[in-house]
């Protein structure tokens, strides 16, 4: 890193993390409104799905940075990325809805990265919204807004007149005033990786906010363990910049792999320097994956020798993005239970390809493709191979659809069902055959091929098959309640008057993880 002169420093715009529950109104509604443009049309079922980042420009020729992350829980990682690169927090609450667990979720990740929170109250145009019941929510979670004497700034707003938008945006701008915030851009840039995808046509794609310094066209840098230089910078609207400066979103082209979310860009002074230091850390990475696996096998046998037989549900996570791979791959191992355990083998960015197809055919597993199609050949191979191919739109169904898939790979239940009940009222002793239980069947009814289990004084005495079954003389399949009949039990001929026979049978029921 260079030296840093303070005198360098200028007032830099804000990054404000826009938070808060699913459907409360965020992208839809609010973020639409202030950057008058439509950012759910590519979204699916209308649920942000990625991380943006977009700059409004202000009338006083004032900035601000916002960070876009999505309401549902399964994208927790993502929202505590948000967090942590942010200067302010807007936590959205819908005004007819309730403080929700995403919601107090969201305040934990904010207080937790120690940044300044301003509430927006929406949809307060709404006829059944009731803003004061949110404060008094709120207030119960120790968030007491600045009308009931707290800290907390509140705006309430409608998204959809433009109710309170302008007073949002004014209390943004007077928190940032206080938190005095300054970057330096003469330095060479650093940033923090907010999104990376594979575009087909211009490669490795990833959306970096820069933090200090100025990012130039045909600089050399270095992401996480990758290096490349800048061959072009596109703003959010995908129009090409030549410079972007703190606290600008940029996506960037010439990287030489996908970068992780939450992965440091560095400029370098030169690209020999960048490679070197990429190929040390890859060297670094491959070194630990290798140490990792032998571990890995190592504790995974003494834990099955341990916890007896556990079953494993093998995954390959695709997705076109690192946040929504890291946020589905969360989601999944969550589900892990005594019984099933997921096992995560492999989590990319990128298309279905050959190689995962065999890398699923080595490892008995499934592939997940979220937003991300197979190739023709991986296809071909997938059906040759009989691979399972599955690919989604919509998190909530490929979460819904493991977790049958791991019902599946449960032991079924085994529950004795009783189905009658018979009183031995005689007892026939014949010397060829053994003891005959003359009885009466109280309720249900009794099968040819039932289990039963003898009774006497509440005691369980004998538990067997039956060997015959008569009325009167004959050999008959079933006797139902209110019929008297003969009963042998295989094996056993110590029935006595005044015992009973439970008869009942065996079923097997698909066991549910909800059930564990």
């Amino acid at each position: 890193m260079e030296e840093d002169n303070p005198d360098d420093y200028v007032d830099r715009h804000p990054v404000v993390t826009v938070m808060g529950h699913v459907d409360h109104g965020k992208t839809t509604s609010l973020l639409d409104f202030i950057r008058e443009a439509n950012v759910v049309a590519g979204e699916s079922g209308g649920i942000t799905q990625h991380i943006g980042a977009y700059v409004v420009d202000m009338d006083n020729r004032r900035k601000i940075t916002f960070l876009d992350t999505p309401g549902h829980e399964a994208f927790t990682a993502m929202r505590s990325r948000g967090a942590h690169i942010t200067d302010l927090v807007v936590l959205v609450i819908a005004a007819d809805d309730n403080v929700m667990p995403q919601t107090e979720e969201a305040i934990d990740h904010a207080k937790a990265a120690g940044v300044p929170i301003v509430i927006a109250i929406n949809k307060v145009d709404k006829p059944n919204a009731n803003p004061q019941a949110i404060r008094k929510q709120l207030a119960e979670r120790n968030i007491l807004v600045e009308d009931w004497g707290g800290n907390y700034q509140v705006v309430e707003v409608s998204a959809k007149t433009g109710q309170g938008v302008p007073e949002l945006m004014e209390k943004i701008l007077l928190e940032a005033e206080l938190l005095e915030l300054k970057a330096n851009p003469k330095l060479r840039a650093n940033g923090v990786v907010i999104e990376s995808r594979l575009d087909r046509g211009k490669g490795a794609v990833a959306t970096v906010l820069i933090q200090q310094g100025t990012l130039h066209i045909g600089d050399d840098f270095i992401v996480g363990k990758y290096y490349g230089r800048v061959r072009a910078m596109l703003n959010e609207r995908n129009q090409r910049i030549k410079s972007a400066g703190p606290a600008f979103p940029v996506q960037i082209l010439g990287i030489d792999g996908v970068p992780e979310a939450g992965d440091k860009l560095i400029v370098m002074p030169d690209e020999k320097s960048a490679r070197e230091i990429a190929q040390r850390r890859q060297q670094l990475k491959r070194e630990q994956d290798f140490r990792q696996i032998k571990l890995l096998t190592l504790d995974e046998i003494s834990r099955q020798i341990k916890e007896g037989e556990v079953k494993e549900l093998n995954i390959l996570v695709k997705a076109d993005v690192d946040g929504s791979a890291q946020a589905l791959t969360d989601s999944l191992l969550k589900l892990s239970t005594q019984d099933v355990a997921v096992k995560i083998i492999r989590r990319a960015v990128g298309p279905i390809t050959e190689s995962d197809v065999m890398l699923a055919a080595a490892s008995h597993a499934i592939i997940i493709g979220f937003h991300v199609r197979p190739t023709l050949n991986a296809k071909a191979l997938a059906e040759e191979e009989n691979v399972d191919i599955r690919p989604y739109k919509v998190i909530y169904q490929a979460i819904e659809d493991v977790k049958m898939a791991m019902e599946g790979l449960l032991e079924p239940e085994e529950r004795e069902v009783v189905t009658g009940l018979a009183e031995v009222r005689e007892v026939f002793k014949i010397s060829r055959l053994g003891s005959i239980a003359g009885c009466y069947m109280l309720n249900g009814k009794i099968n040819r091929n039932s289990m039963v289990r003898l009774i006497r004084n509440d005691v369980e005495i004998y538990t067997g098959k039956l060997s015959s079954l008569k009325r009167f003389k004959e050999d008959v399949k079933e006797v139902s309640a209110g019929y008297e009949c003969g009963i042998m039990i295989e094996n056993y001929n110590d029935i006595k008057v005044g015992d009973y026979i439970e008869v009942y049978e065996v079923v097997e029921e698909k066991r549910t993880l909800d059930a564990k």
